[in-house]
């Protein structure tokens, strides 16, 4: 039955089974980076602004400059432009290990973005209320930032790994591997539709898994 519908993905099925497992990995190694260093950043930007809890203006629009600046440049030619400095730190610019840290560059930014707006909904009223219970400011981030904020931040994830998904079929063009790459070179260039089909329904399973993997966690951590 496969083999009918789609018949150059069954040939080429060891191949496309690799590009699967490339992909799932981009996206845990990446996801994995991002999260924790747009955590951190969002952080940061949040107390940091002005009447934040460690209120420093110089911190602060640096900071929001240089996520602006990295914002601003076309993931695809990021991705040109980072190719030397890639190279000095993964070794190659090429294959999985070669795409993990222009991914990581290229979706921190949004994804720090999206951490600060998910902190900035909180109540100011929570943070006056620890401030005055006498918690440190790393209380304070701890304790009201993170533990009140697990809802929305789940939520902001969930959208920012369905745009990393995105951005690794994107890698495809350089020779990054994965679905894209797949796509590119047996559903473009040699013309096989039933390949291009079967990436797109490959990325519609697993953004659908993401997207319902969020709703479940942003559900269960409102309160």
């Amino acid at each position: 039955m496969l083999d009918k519908i789609f018949p150059n993905v069954v040939f080429n099925f060891p191949i496309f089974k690799t590009a699967i497992y490339q992909t799932l990995e981009m996206l845990a190694i990446t996801g994995t980076i991002s999260f924790i260093i747009s955590v951190i950043l969002g952080i940061i930007l949040v107390v940091t602004k002005k009447d934040g809890i460690l209120s420093n203006l110089i911190i602060w629009n640096i900071l929001d400059k240089i996520i602006n600046l990295f914002r601003s440049i076309p993931f695809i030619i990021l991705i040109a432009a980072l190719i030397p400095l890639t190279r000095i730190i993964s070794g190659t610019a090429i294959g999985v290990k070669g795409t993990i840290f222009p991914l990581i560059v290229g979706i921190v930014p949004f994804f720090a973005r999206q951490i600060e707006s998910s902190l900035n909904e909180l109540d100011e009223g929570l943070i006056e209320s620890g401030q005055v219970m006498g918690l440190s400011p790393m209380q304070i981030i701890w304790s009201i930032y993170l533990k009140e904020s697990i809802s929305s931040m789940a939520r902001v994830t969930t959208i920012t790994i369905i745009s990393l998904v995105g951005l690794t079929a994107i890698v495809g063009v350089v020779g990054g591997g994965g679905i894209g790459d797949f796509a590119i070179q047996y559903g473009y260039q040699q013309n096989e539709q039933d390949s291009t089909i079967a990436c797109i329904l490959v990325l519609l399973v697993i953004v659908t898994i993401v997207q319902i993997i969020g709703t479940l966690i942003s559900r269960r951590a409102t309160h």
